[in-house]
């Protein structure tokens, strides 16, 4: 199967190093997504939601490893239950908040992603689908203040 990105998105980071690890790392921080034309229409009626998932390639991943040592933590994991980019197909996914639809350009807020980042789909953030009551989150101890101060370094470069 191919996948063929259907846009770009612009971010200010332009190296792996020093970049947040999540969104909530890249609060405050603008970028846009720039939507192929051909794909223009599907961005109707978009702009009635605060949030969306951005699906991306981690187009700078050079290497896949099953097993990596995560950034919030100094044990080895395996590579699923990690935000990883060295996964087998390099996959990424952002929740990023839709500040404005502007025809195939999209305005968002809350980026954690490298410049010119390969778009592959936009899905709806949809509170009634998407919120978890209650959820556990594995290995991860480090609270949202850790996440938010909590930069790249080379170690998955």
């Amino acid at each position: 199967m191919r996948i063929d990105p259907i846009g770009v998105i612009r971010t200010p980071y332009r190296n792996l190093a020093d970049m947040p690890i999540q969104p909530r790392g890249g609060k405050g921080v603008r970028g846009e997504v720039i939507v192929d034309e051909a794909y223009a229409e599907g961005l109707a009626d978009l702009e009635g939601f605060s949030h969306l998932y951005l699906i991306y390639q981690f187009h700078e991943a050079r290497r896949t490893e099953l097993t990596v040592v995560p950034f919030m933590d100094s044990s080895v994991r395996g590579v699923f239950a990690t935000r990883s980019p060295l996964r087998p197909n390099h996959l990424g996914i952002s929740v990023v908040e839709l500040v404005a639809v502007q025809g195939a350009r999209l305005v968002i807020e809350g980026v954690d992603i490298l410049d010119k980042t390969p778009l592959l789909d936009i899905k709806p953030y949809i509170d009634a689908f998407d919120r978890v009551e209650r959820s556990r989150s594995g290995w991860m101890g480090a609270d949202g203040d850790e996440v938010e101060k909590k930069r790249s370094d080379e170690r998955f470069v």
